[in-house]
């Protein structure tokens, strides 16, 4: 399979993945993020691609954040679904399995 067309596949289905990270967990910071998408089968995905997407998914009232401060390190952003990134994601599910069987129905006849 050709690298770029599932790299172009995975832009379009991030934040559903992200979304549905995020469901699993009462709160996750971007790297718990970022290993969550790698037990998916998502590996590799950069900081450099997760955060500019949290930043947008808050922006669209999907997911809230805060700074935690911890007994060490340095303090880390916490990401939790909204009711609306809630919705979103059954949404997104909806017009998944729509799409998949579609996809599945032209590739196999």
């Amino acid at each position: 399979m050709r690298e770029d067309r599932q790299s172009q596949w995975l832009k379009g289905v991030l934040d559903l993945a992200v979304l549905a990270a995020l469901s699993r967990e009462e709160s996750a910071y971007g790297y718990t993020l970022m290993a969550s998408l790698g037990e998916f089968g998502f590996e590799g995905i950069k900081g450099g691609t997760i955060y500019p997407l949290l930043g947008r998914l808050e922006d669209e009232g999907l997911v809230k954040s805060e700074w935690v401060t911890g007994d060490a390190g340095p303090p880390r952003k916490y990401f939790w679904l909204t009711a609306a990134g809630r919705a979103e994601l059954d949404a997104g599910r909806d017009g998944w399995r729509t799409f998949s069987q579609s996809m599945t129905t032209a590739l196999e006849g």
